[in-house]
């Protein structure tokens, strides 16, 4: 991800007293967020942008907890996206707030929290220089790990301050860790329950009480935090827990989940997968059955879950086959046929986690979902749709494909049947000069032929499929 940075506009006001004067209101977090979200929802507006399948489950519970004011804790498996979730907080920050300039913990002009901001707001007055932050830079983020240490969350002596003079008795000796650092701002804690429990316990004074203990020193700062976090739920991770005096802190408790709708997958694979080739809705729409099929499968451990990246993963993959087989065979185009879903189950088997007594089965496992997935697409696709008559024209001429057959091939060699046309119509392979589209379209409908039984076909050693009644 490339950083981006951001320039204040010029006509801000750059100290206390010009903010004063523009008439500037100041808003703890919880309440900036709360006034931007119920904003958004009165005029419309999508406040979640890029989250996908949430609309009538997770994102009401979450807006509920946010105008609540609540510190929330999202609960799921892995691959259902919490951590976009939280990182999509960040659209409901102003999107420029004043600091005082150079201040450690980024506090408002109208509120020093640190001594030496104090001093410094006591020594200039008015004159006090203010500088403004964009809110990407007001939301930080920590991977929970067991090795995690109090001093990275909330502090330490700095020993070089120490060094120069000042006695371990001065707070400004103290280095700030990362929650007092995300003053006026979000701090997400992704893998909660990774943090070891005394560390943990390190936070129940930064939610409840809001000051920070350091090595003897305690300090009362007004910390201005929203805090988030994600988790595993317990029966899953067996790396730690949330110890009880922390979640009874989190004001709320959101619980995620993969989509709910075959639709929702595949916009979310749509959205998500950087493909180098096309890949038609109705191979993308396998695939995302294909996931819901692993999801429902007793040969797959589901407490591990099956991310929604497996899918996105999947299709790339497509994509990438569609790619290397137009360079193969010197196609102008690279359009992903159902030949290239045969690559998915050998490349992302080991995305996955089978239970036990399903060893040496993964393979046949993953093809046999996977035909489900293609039959199951095939039947939605083409429903209503008589294919009598190109069963009966492949029985009289077999058709050849494989992903060494170029899509020219393909489309040569296919019968001229009504169906066909109906087939290219429901498939959006209609229309067209390009014959990827309806090689690919033709495939599926042999596909589906073969996998109810109404056709046979052989399959060659180099790769080639031959279609026949």
């Amino acid at each position: 991800m490339v950083a981006v940075i951001h320039t204040a506009p010029i006509d801000l006001p750059r100290t206390v007293g010009a903010l004063r004067a523009s008439g500037h209101e100041q808003r703890g977090v919880k309440t900036e967020i709360r006034d931007n979200l119920l904003a958004a929802l009165r005029s419309g507006r999508d406040p979640w942008p890029g989250i996908v399948g949430f609309e009538s489950t997770v994102l009401p519970q979450l807006e509920r907890a946010l105008i609540a004011g609540h510190d929330v804790v999202l609960l799921g498996e892995r691959g259902q996206g919490k951590t976009r979730l939280l990182r999509s907080l960040i659209g409901l920050l102003d999107e420029w707030s004043p600091v005082i300039e150079g201040s450690e913990l980024g506090e408002h002009p109208y509120e020093p929290i640190t001594p030496v901001s104090l001093r410094r707001a006591r020594e200039l007055g008015d004159e006090l220089p203010v500088a403004w932050v964009h809110r990407d830079e007001r939301y930080t983020e920590k991977l929970a790990t067991p090795d995690t240490a109090v001093a990275d969350l909330i502090g330490d002596v700095d020993p070089v301050k120490v060094a120069e003079g000042r006695s371990l008795g001065d707070p400004e000796t103290i280095h700030y860790g990362l929650v007092p650092r995300a003053h006026r701002g979000i701090v997400a804690i992704n893998e909660l329950p990774d943090l070891a429990e005394r560390i943990q316990v390190a936070l129940l004074n930064v939610m409840e009480e809001r000051d920070i203990q350091v090595r003897g020193y305690t300090l009362r700062l007004p910390l201005d935090v929203l805090l988030v976090a994600s988790a595993n739920p317990e029966d899953y991770t067996n790396r730690g827990r949330i110890i009880t005096p922390l979640k009874d802190r989190f004001g709320a408790e959101v619980r995620t989940h993969y989509p709910l709708e075959v639709a929702d997958e595949v916009a979310l694979v749509q959205q998500e997968a950087e493909l180098v080739a096309d890949v038609p809705r109705h191979l993308v729409e396998v695939l995302a059955r294909f996931s819901r099929h692993l999801r429902d499968s007793t040969a797959i451990d589901q407490s591990s879950g099956v991310s929604a990246r497996f899918a996105v993963a999947a299709a790339e993959t497509v994509a990438a086959a569609a790619l290397r087989r137009a360079a193969v065979t010197g196609e102008a185009h690279a359009y992903a046929r159902p030949v290239d879903l045969e690559t998915v189950p050998a490349v992302l088997r080991g995305k996955l986690e089978f239970a036990s007594g399903e060893e040496g089965r993964e393979e046949e496992i993953l093809e046999h979902l996977l035909r489900r997935a293609t039959a199951d697409t095939a039947r939605f696709a083409l429903r209503g749709v008589d294919l009598t008559g190109l069963t009966e024209a492949v029985s009289e001429h077999p058709v050849r494909t494989g992903e060494r057959i170029p899509a020219t091939e393909v489309v040569a060699g296919l019968p001229q049947v009504p169906a066909l046309t109906e087939v290219a119509r429901r498939l959006d392979a209609a229309g067209t000069e390009d014959p990827g589209p309806m090689a690919s379209a033709a495939e599926l409908a042999l596909e589906y032929l073969f996998l109810t039984r109404k056709l046979a076909k052989d399959e060659s050693d180099d790769g080639d499929t031959v279609s026949y009644g």
